[in-house]
């Protein structure tokens, strides 16, 4: 095969790019991931050439077969990609010459353009059902350890001080709510790709008499009562790269919220708070103290979501500026996707196992839960109750806290004369406030910590996780 034949733009040009410029330009090395898809939007495009003509059907049986022993090659590993072929679309085509000289028509009224954005929609769509699969399996790992902890106490936090006392199930499951919504966003972004771009070509479609509604419904590109969903704006169709900002985004944004539960699982299992301790699976040890058990696989998970965030960013940085359509810039859109995709699928692999594995020190959680001081405002509100106002109730209760620090003594020890002193609206029965199961007992509303309340929210969960 000649050089030129190689170069399928070379007839415009007397020389072909150096060596150097191969070697720079090559995006096959990573894009080689596309040929599934590649193949389905071929498949889909000759099935249309045909129907309309353009093709006979033996050409559209010998280019499907051609296509089917390629990805054959491609999954016994016996497949050879040549960079000089520059990405996975022209390898590809260069192949199937090989196999069928209806290779040559199979590229009628199509463009690497529309031909790419075709391929990187089927990706995302296929991206986002397996991230969120894999989701799923974190959420129902968490949600099995909310429904056997619904009731079992533990200090909540903020600014890392204890601050009020919530449940181990209460606590999970404001992590279930925020991959929820990293599901919700997975599925917005599925949605927004689910638009067909191919017959766009590199700008303003063809004069060939393609069928747009045809190659959609062959590539499943359709809306819930089977209608073909069509790009509208040929130009948008192939220069818009906000699929690949907010499938970034849905990534980075679901990469925090594994970082922020890696963190308090981190936190909970160090020997400070003792109130976990994690799988031997997902652990390491230390190469010189021989004690050490060492939370590595969720430092792993908090350190990689930095790449996701960079991920978003270096896709920001490629688009802002670029004039409608295409530039050769937006080759860079794919590693950051395929990394971002790669890295938060493994790692929600790792954190279902995390959690499944989990085994809480219930004594522990539950001694650091009992401590007075969580129930502090509750004393306030018992003073609420009583018709003080709340400023004033605030502010003799971190008196009464002020106190007991002083002395040495746990704020529920003050002597009756010495609260009185601070507040004589206190009545006989204000120690009561500090027993923890009356504290659950009165947070029985929607999104509090009270046992009913857990189990109804684990309920909603569970229905919620078996719904197609």
């Amino acid at each position: 095969m000649t050089e030129e034949k190689q170069v399928t733009w070379g007839g415009r040009f007397t020389e072909g790019p150096s060596e150097l410029m191969k070697w720079f330009g090559e995006s096959v090395s990573f894009d080689w991931r596309l040929a599934p898809f590649d193949v389905a939007g071929s498949k889909a495009h000759s099935a249309m050439l045909a129907k309309v003509g353009l093709l006979s059907e033996e050409e559209r049986a010998a280019i499907h077969a051609g296509l089917d022993e390629i990805m054959e090659e491609i999954d016994d590993g016996s497949f050879e990609w040549n960079a000089d072929l520059e990405d996975v679309h022209m390898n590809l085509e260069q192949a199937l010459l090989v196999k069928t000289p209806a290779a040559s028509k199979l590229h009628a009224g199509r463009s690497r353009n529309d031909q790419v954005a075709t391929d990187m929609r089927l990706f995302f769509k296929d991206a986002c059902v397996k991230l969120g699969e894999a989701l799923e399996v974190v959420m129902k790992a968490l949600l099995a350890q909310a429904k056997k902890h619904a009731a079992d106490p533990v200090p909540g936090y903020t600014h890392l001080q204890r601050a009020q006392p919530v449940t181990i199930g209460h606590h999970l499951l404001a992590h279930l709510e925020a991959f929820g919504r990293d599901r919700v966003r997975l599925g917005e972004t599925f949605d927004h790709a689910n638009v067909c771009p191919l017959g766009s070509g590199a700008i303003a479609g063809s004069t060939l008499p393609l069928d747009r509604e045809f190659v959609a419904r062959e590539l499943g590109f359709v809306d819930e009562n089977a209608e073909p969903r069509l790009t509208a704006n040929g130009m948008d169709a192939v220069a818009d790269r906000d699929l690949f900002l907010e499938f970034a985004g849905a990534c980075a944004t679901c990469g925090l919220h594994v970082s922020r539960l890696a963190e308090d699982l981190i936190l909970w299992n160090s020997t400070e708070f003792g109130f976990v301790e994690l799988p031997d699976a997902f652990t390491t040890g230390s190469s010189l103290m021989p004690q050490k058990k060492n939370p590595d696989a969720l430092e792993l998970l908090r350190g990689k979501t930095g790449r996701l965030v960079g991920n978003l960013q270096t896709l920001y940085v490629a688009v802002k500026g670029l004039p409608l359509t295409y530039n050769r810039d937006l080759q860079e859109d794919k590693p950051p996707v395929f990394d971002s995709y790669d890295h938060l699928g493994m790692g929600l692999a790792v954190l279902a196992g995390v959690i499944d594995g989990l085994a809480f020190n219930l004594d522990r959680c539950r001694e650091a839960a009992s401590d007075p001081l969580l129930l502090a405002t509750d004393l306030a509100d018992y003073l609420v109750e009583r018709g003080v106002p709340f400023r004033e109730a605030h502010h003799a209760v971190g008196e009464m806290v002020s106190v007991a620090e002083a002395e040495k003594a746990s704020l529920p020890d003050l002597t009756d004369e010495q609260a009185g002193s601070i507040c004589s609206e206190l009545g006989d029965d204000w120690r009561e406030v500090f027993d923890l199961e009356r504290a659950f007992s009165r947070r029985e509303k929607p999104g509090m910590p009270g046992a009913s309340e857990v189990l109804k929210q684990i309920d909603r969960w569970e229905r919620m996780l078996v719904q197609p």
